[in-house]
């Protein structure tokens, strides 16, 4: 009796490399066996996919040839090191041969993306008005990363990509770089090629979300990719371009930074030139980082959260600190404020979330549903509700109805 072909498993990153090795790689992905699969649904790609429970974790495994699994984990490794939101990399696996010797495809192994949603998913259960929009302006600001950190993707859409709750908007996370490339720098034509791109796709996703009827039949697929470029550019533009002014007018330089800040990025490095007669200003942005209120968040509090849901809790903290039945507070400064206000107002929150429904929301959004539905309630009852109450309540008549979507794939997609 032969012995079972032992795949080569390569740069693992916190997975269990023996427990990956006990998989049947000497069987192509789509006769892996359900009970292995231990219920999840099987995902929508080019490829075969499969999901795999591995202790706590969840992995994604995607079969492909030997070359392109080794690629992909680098450009997803390199993307990561660039703070690009992304699926994760575990590890790629090559060498696979049934058991009769035949050579199979590749696998390239990434982390489940916890709380994340296909864009097909949230128009099949997300009623908000213009989630088609907004899913949009999400995969803009993704593709604005991209392009600053030199990153050409090759195949943007929405079916390549996967989406959280952000607040009142979505973050939006690159989950299939195969046809991508990683250079210094993007040149117009790169950009404007992936633009193009981007337009014909998103056209095709919504001419599918309308033959699956999620969508309006009058919705015209070719405005959505339009948007994309849109918003897209005003962005890009806001983050990239030089401006020129009077030397009287270095308040302006402090009113990019501002504007920079509203859209949810930093100001790295700057580069101001003064001409030769000592009249004007030329200043053009170097380094732009995005994060502008997550990073302020997780300093002042610990709390790692997306963009708009960080931008959310600061609001609620600087409520918290004008709030006039709160004398004291106007005496601490904003880190002994913040440390207040994680005691009295988010950890008890959270703390007080049900382990059964933790499982609904991740605890951003969380916190942020919870400020909203907090002032609908003292809207409808005109006073102010007491954070205990106000939490109770919540837990109640929302939380529990919503959806679990901590580990969530489509699968009446297959």
């Amino acid at each position: 009796m032969s012995e079972t072909p032992t795949p080569e498993i390569h740069t693992v990153r916190h997975a269990d490399r023996r427990a990956l090795a006990e998989l049947p790689w000497h069987l192509p992905l789509d006769e892996w066996p359900e009970t292995l699969l231990g219920g999840l649904p099987r995902g929508i790609s080019r490829h075969v996919v499969r999901y795999v429970e591995i202790g706590d974790e969840v992995l994604a495994i995607k079969e492909t040839d030997d070359r392109q699994a080794l690629r992909e984990f680098d450009i997803l490794g390199a993307l990561g090191n660039l703070d690009v939101p992304l699926v994760e990399p575990r590890a790629f696996v090559s060498g696979r041969r049934s058991a009769t010797g035949e050579k199979l495809s590749g696998a390239l192994i990434t982390a489940y993306l916890e709380f994340s949603l296909p864009y097909r998913a949230l128009f099949s259960r997300d009623l908000a008005r213009d989630t088609g929009g907004r899913l949009v302006d999400a995969l803009a600001v993704l593709l604005a990363r991209l392009h600053l950190v030199g990153f050409y993707w090759g195949d943007v859409s929405l079916s390549n990509t996967l989406f959280r709750r952000d607040a009142d908007a979505y973050a939006a996370y690159v989950v299939d770089a195969e046809t991508g490339e990683l250079h210094d720098q993007l040149s117009d034509g790169q950009r404007n090629m992936d633009l193009r791109i981007a337009r014909m796709n998103i056209a095709g996703d919504f001419l599918d979300l309308q033959a699956a009827g999620l969508v309006d039949p009058e919705t015209d697929p070719m405005e959505a990719g339009q948007r994309l470029c849109e918003s897209y550019s005003a962005l890009w533009t806001e983050l990239t371009r030089v401006e020129e002014f009077s030397v009287n007018e270095r308040w302006r330089i402090d009113e990019r930074i501002r504007r920079l800040n509203d859209l949810g990025f930093d100001l790295g490095e700057l580069t101001v030139t003064t001409d030769l007669d000592g009249i004007s200003l030329l200043v053009e942005p170097k380094v732009v980082e995005p994060n502008h209120h997550s990073r302020r968040l997780l300093r002042l509090t610990g709390i790692g959260a997306n963009e708009n849901q960080a931008r959310a809790m600061l609001n609620d903290l600087d409520s918290f600190r004008s709030d006039p039945a709160l004398t004291d507070v106007d005496d601490l400064d904003e880190s002994q404020a913040a440390r207040r206000w994680l005691e009295e107002v988010y950890k008890p929150l959270i703390q007080a979330i049900p382990e059964n429904l933790t499982r609904k929301l991740e605890p951003g959004q969380i916190f942020y549903e919870f400020a909203e539905h907090r002032r609908t309630m003292a809207r409808a009852r005109q006073r102010d509700i007491p954070i205990m109450e106000a939490i109770a309540y919540f837990i109640v008549d929302y939380l529990a109805n919503l959806p679990d979507e901590i580990r969530y794939v489509d699968s009446e997609q297959f």
